[in-house]
């Protein structure tokens, strides 16, 4: 690993600030809290002929459905990158195996105890009647980067591969648990002519700008291929038409990530010598480095507001999903991977180190937060889920109890076999 960017500190600086701010608010005057996030921004109305719903903008969706999709786009490259490059960190088979384990594992076992805690009888419940087993299962898929990060930064210190590998498995619970609430919306009204525009943005900017960045290019392909105003044309054009689609729009940038072309190395996505690459997909993460504090602190503060009155079952429910069905999922699926690829770990990590990564695991924020509202009902049940959530963050602490524990006992350990 390499320095790591001041960034980091800036964005989970500023994620704690909105939701600590919200949190405050909401309890201390919970009427003007709402009223804020309900506030109708003024915007000009659709035309009746797009077949689409009136559209009521807030600060809330302008948020969770246009920012927060720089945000992902901005994750996204550290995966998009891990996969494709020849060096990347999860580049060939024996690579992969044990994240992709880990993160099946979390995922299956997040659902099932998701699906085993939920009400047997929809009406014996409060605040779950209306969820069912099933309902809401996109839920505890989704991890937080930035936390997981910071807290694993601690745990391992900032140059021990652990912490790479918790990046890894933090951002593909992430988007994986964007694209669980991706399809749990289209099951319900998804829009797919609308998919056309995203398509058709991928298509015009592979054709007169990506394909020009290889080797044998002229110079002036080179140029065009490195200008970035192609890209964010592209971006706009497919973000509106994941939006239009019925599709959650913090997804709408993702497709566009693969097609922008990048580095043939990467430093890591909060690496400080990221900032040396001049590929146009570095060039634009850097850009959204800048405005990504404002973005996150207003995510916590629309999204993050949790009412310390509404503890209840759904609070539990989603503790149980994130303190047991991930973590223990995670170190499960891994271990099947292991076992695959003959019994051995990646170069430089052990097997308590797993262990503080899937504790770290239990931790959610972000992309929760994103699914909460639209895969439960408002009242009662999203109160005690976002509870349930923001008490997740309490496996931070925990996990770095636990290495602190362990660094101890190793050392009088070492202290006592000494002559």
């Amino acid at each position: 690993m390499y320095r790591v960017s001041p960034h980091v500190r800036h964005f989970a600086t500023a994620l704690i600030g909105g939701v600590v701010s919200a949190t405050l608010w909401v309890n201390i005057n919970p009427d003007s809290y709402h009223d804020a996030l309900e506030y109708r921004l003024p915007v000009p109305s659709l035309p009746t002929w797009l077949g689409l719903p009136s559209s009521v903008l807030t600060l809330q969706t302008v948020t969770s459905d246009g920012l927060m999709a720089l945000f992902i786009a901005f994750i996204a490259k550290e995966l998009w990158e891990a996969l494709v490059l020849e060096r990347g960190a999860l580049a060939g088979a024996s690579r992969r195996a044990v994240p992709i384990g880990a993160v099946i594992g979390g995922i299956l076992g997040a659902v099932l105890i998701w699906v085993l805690a939920g009400p047997a009888d929809p009406t014996a419940a409060t605040g779950m009647a209306a969820v069912g087993r099933l309902g809401g299962w996109p839920l505890p898929i989704g991890s937080d980067v930035v936390l997981a990060y910071v807290f694993g930064a601690k745990v391992f210190g900032r140059d021990h591969p652990a912490l790479h590998l918790l990046l890894l498995t933090a951002i593909a619970f992430d988007i994986l648990g964007l694209l669980a609430l991706g399809v749990d919306v289209a099951a319900t009204g998804l829009r797919p002519l609308w998919l056309i525009l995203p398509a058709l943005s991928l298509a015009l900017v592979w054709t007169f700008a990506a394909r020009f960045a290889h080797p044998s290019a002229t110079e002036r392909q080179h140029r065009r291929a490195a200008s970035l105003w192609p890209y964010l044309v592209a971006s706009v054009v497919c973000w509106a038409g994941v939006v239009l689609s019925g599709l959650p729009g913090a997804l709408g940038l993702l497709p566009l990530v693969p097609v922008i072309p990048h580095a043939g190395r990467s430093f890591g996505l909060f690496a400080e010598a990221e900032a040396v690459l001049h590929d146009p997909l570095n060039r634009l993460t850097q850009l959204l480095a800048r405005p990504l504090p404002v973005i996150l602190f207003l995510f916590g503060l629309t999204r993050g507001g949790v009412d310390v009155s509404a503890l209840g079952p759904m609070t539990t429910r989603i503790l149980l999903t994130l303190w047991l069905g991930k973590p223990v999922g995670l170190f499960v699926g891994a271990g099947v991977a292991l076992a695959v690829r003959g019994g051995k770990m990646p170069s430089g990590i052990r097997t308590h180190d797993l262990s503080l990564i899937a504790v770290l695991s239990g931790m959610g924020l972000t992309v929760p937060l994103l699914a909460l509202d639209q895969v439960l009902p408002g009242g009662i049940p999203a109160d005690q889920a976002r509870a349930g959530v923001a008490l997740s963050l309490l496996f931070g602490p925990l996990a770095l109890a636990l290495s602190w524990g362990t660094a101890r006992w190793t050392r009088r350990k070492i202290a006592r076999n000494l002559p």
